[in-house]
């Protein structure tokens, strides 16, 4: 008995200290809660000696990252070795042509090794195309869980260096440290180097303010990712997409809302806890939703939507390609190149360019209108009521229709699906559909009511969950993680932007 339990014991170690593909390591599954009640303990123990709690928390990441993509976590260290040194470079350099050559050395690093896992097979599939099949040999080439959120990370250090926004490290392991931080390493939210390396050696200070909205932020992240986004995608949304012609228009319809969904608390849901997370730790990172379908212009959307991203892309790729300074069509062309170069960010694939095409025309053709038009406004709260009104329905269906193009594995499952809405609709099944999903109509109606609280509400909500006892918000979680545990499906559904 003793020897098999001892068996078991090495067993459960080798589990734990092994990569396994088909289980990455995040933060809905219970190894992680597990692993991070112990690193917590650790942490504590740490608090005041503030070089090793960062060697800690470095090794902790580094395995973290081990557990979410294996041997791939050397490509981590790579870049920050490789950054640090460039930086160094060109802050010690006087001379403004080597600066730019080496900023550019960074960029180019960082892209290649990007394009190389993101883009390979992209580009064999289309020389294929053009020169027939087996022109060129497919490879099967892995892509690393969160490669483009430490990549993005990464250059925006070596460019602000660049341009003297602030001073290079002096430390390595503070940059190994910034770069690899567990909570925002795989799947964000991007943070900017000048936000996140001040509170590195400051002294750790949890208050009771950052504990409580800590909790609340990863009870509001469980709710979102753990059973309203998990449960429509694998009970609707999915057999929607992957059989389109064998449902009317109306369920494909409801198909493209529940997706819409169903990203939103998948995305908005792994930055809540990873937001929590983080201020659990004593740091603070920077909002990355706010309520986007509540957004009235397309302008709006992409203000409130994966605000990381949209304001890296806009502060180190609209700017530098000359933004709104050059005249008015170089402006709408700028903005086109860089939401498709942000739809190439996502995938590469043609359904990801159409999209990023997409929002690059609307947010053009949404700039000239507010420049012929003197009432168009950016963003709704500036607009009359029936206004904003009339921009919400056209600005949330633009941004649905763009949500078509993102999740159909292919350009036939979108033309599917856009005939069966105009062709084959059929409202007469909508009480039949509303009985036979009746939990998913529910957490849907669930997830756009929670959307949609006016933010005076939701403040408050949050205000009373991070202001409660330590006992009551302990409860508060143990009940959201006893209702994951029911409906959860038998394997740990990945956030959608680890594939990004």
């Amino acid at each position: 008995m003793i020897e098999l339990s001892l068996d078991t014991l090495l067993t459960r170690v080798q589990e734990l200290l092994t990569y396994d593909n088909n289980s990455p390591l995040i933060f809905n599954s219970g190894l992680f809660l597990f692993l991070f009640v112990g690193f917590a303990a650790g942490y504590t123990l740490l608090r005041r000696t503030t070089s090793l709690r960062i060697l800690y928390v470095i090794a902790f990441s580094i395995y973290f990252y081990y557990k979410s993509s294996g041997i791939y976590f050397l490509l981590l260290v790579f870049v920050s070795i490789s950054d640090y040194l460039i930086a160094h470079a060109i802050a010690g350099s006087q001379d403004k042509s080597l600066k730019k050559r080496m900023v550019g050395l960074s960029v180019a690093i960082n892209l290649a090794m990007l394009g190389y896992f993101k883009y390979t097979n992209f580009f064999i599939e289309m020389a294929n195309g053009l020169f027939g099949a087996g022109f060129l040999d497919f490879q099967n080439i892995f892509l690393p869980v969160g490669i483009s959120f430490f990549v993005f990370q990464s250059m925006s250090y070596t460019i602000d260096v660049y341009r003297g926004a602030i001073r290079p490290l002096s430390r390595w392991t503070d940059f190994l440290f910034y770069l690899s931080f567990f909570p925002q390493l795989v799947a964000g939210p991007i943070v900017r180097a000048r936000d996140f390396i001040p509170q590195i050696r400051r002294p750790l200070q949890v208050t009771r303010e950052m504990f409580g909205t800590g909790i609340c932020f990863i009870i509001g992240g469980l709710v979102k990712k753990a059973i309203i986004s998990d449960y429509i995608s694998l009970n609707f949304v999915d057999r929607i997409f992957d059989e389109p012609a064998l449902y009317s228009g109306f369920e494909c319809l409801m198909g493209i809302y529940g997706y819409a969904l169903q990203i939103y608390c998948d995305f908005s849901g792994y930055s809540d806890m990873a937001i929590g997370i983080a201020l659990l730790l004593g740091f603070r990172f920077p909002k990355n939703f706010d309520a986007p379908y509540k957004s009235a212009t397309i302008t709006e959307f992409w203000r409130r939507w994966h605000i990381s991203l949209s304001s890296w892309l806009r502060d180190y790729l609209y700017i530098s390609l000359g933004g709104n300074r050059k005249g008015k069509m170089r402006t709408y062309l700028n903005l086109l190149i860089t939401m498709l170069l942000g739809g190439l960010w996502h995938g590469a694939a043609i359904r990801f360019v159409l999209w990023g095409a997409l929002h690059g025309v609307a947010l053009a053709l949404h700039k000239a209108w507010m420049s012929i038009a003197a009432w168009a406004k950016p963003n709704g709260e500036q607009m009359n009521p029936l206004l904003r009104l009339g921009g919400w329905f056209f600005t949330f269906n633009l941004v649905c229709l763009g949500w078509l193009l993102f999740r159909a594995e292919d350009m036939q499952t979108v033309h599917l699906m856009l005939y069966q809405i105009a062709h084959n609709f059929n409202s007469a099944i909508i009480p039949q559909f509303v009985l036979g999903y009746k939990a998913v109509v529910g957490l849907i109606v669930l997830g756009y009511a929670m959307h949609f609280l006016p933010e005076k509400i939701d403040g408050d909500i949050q205000r009373k969950v991070s202001g409660a006892s330590f006992w009551w918000q302990v409860a508060m979680l143990t009940v959201v993680v006893w209702c994951v545990m029911q409906i959860k499906s038998s394997d740990i559904q990945p956030f959608i932007y680890f594939q990004f």
